[in-house]
């Protein structure tokens, strides 16, 4: 398996793959929960079946037509309702109104979320994502400090959780235009959980990379990466197989309440096993060639400039 002799081919492709999340994300945003963009969320199951269009007519009567409805477990029973913020008198008025024209329900939840809330919610995420990353970064460069460029490393270890998370969050763009998915607390909560889960895949076939190094199999690099991918394909697919099971299971039992957290963690495996085996391997590959063609061509000019 000439996994590195078809780098190039890896590289256009996860370039394909990003623009089109880029282009997604530019033109359809993410729709962002209330934890992030204030308003309510209603959590309610009724007594007796209700059609989701009927539930939609009345909320647009009672003057929330850009309500979002999503089904929970029971598809004609139990229903999340986002909505703007409400207060105490609004609330009620919305549940009387509802109660009075699909019949009762049982509230399960019901939270508010305040505009500086949700702004410091934001705020707190982007800095866990930021400080996981470059503390990664950091641990990476250190771990592999006997290798030559250790921070080659780290860099091409962090390009591969880029492209995992930028996945994520172009597919979950899409989702949200084609769905109305938007992304929480377990969105984010997802991402981290796929920051950690990709890192051990590619740290795994660095850690051999180092060993293969160490035990002069190849005198060519390429070689070695690739050697170093194979002896690992095996164990990274089985890993993320056995998590998938369980992910999927989730996914159909469990229901809307971890819905966000499962889909990312879905997404980030499958893109894992690849940014793993093919695009992180293939920058280090590219980038110690390079680094090692530029030693040549300055080795040669000194010569030639003594001579």
């Amino acid at each position: 398996m000439n996994i590195m002799g078809k780098r190039n081919w890896f590289f256009i492709i996860s370039g394909i793959i990003a623009l089109a999340c880029i282009i997604s994300l530019a033109t359809t945003g993410l729709k962002t929960g209330i934890e992030f963009s204030s308003g309510s969320i209603l959590n309610i199951t009724f007594n007796n079946p209700v059609d989701k269009s009927a539930l939609r007519q009345e909320l647009d009567k009672a003057g929330y037509k850009g309500a979002l409805i999503q089904t929970a477990g029971n598809e004609s029973r139990d229903f999340i309702i986002r909505l703007p913020a409400l207060d105490d008198a609004a609330k009620i008025a919305l549940v009387n109104d509802l109660q009075a024209s699909l019949g009762d329900f049982k509230e399960n939840e019901f939270d508010k979320i305040s505009a500086m809330i949700a702004s410091e919610t934001s705020r707190n995420a982007a800095i866990a994502v930021v400080i996981a990353v470059v503390a990664m970064l950091l641990y990476i460069a250190w771990a592999f400090r006997r290798m030559p460029s250790p921070f080659h490393f780290g860099v091409c270890a962090i390009a591969g959780l880029v492209f995992d998370t930028l996945l994520a969050l172009g597919i979950f763009s899409i989702l949200g235009g084609i769905l109305g998915w938007e992304i929480n607390l377990m969105f984010i909560t997802g991402v981290l959980a796929v920051i950690g889960y990709s890192i051990n895949n590619t740290i795994i076939v660095f850690d051999r990379i180092r060993e293969n190094v160490s035990r002069g199999i190849s005198a060519d690099f390429a070689v070695v990466v690739n050697r170093s991918i194979v002896e690992t394909l095996g164990r990274s697919f089985n890993t993320s197989l056995t998590t998938l099971f369980t992910l999927f299971a989730l996914l159909l039992f469990v229901g809307a309440s971890i819905q966000n957290f499962v889909v990312v963690l879905i997404i980030g495996v499958l893109a894992g096993i690849f940014s793993s085996t093919c695009i992180s391997p293939g920058l280090l590959v590219t980038w110690q060639k390079r680094e090692l063609s530029k030693k040549v061509r300055a080795g040669a000019e000194a010569a030639r400039v003594r001579s």
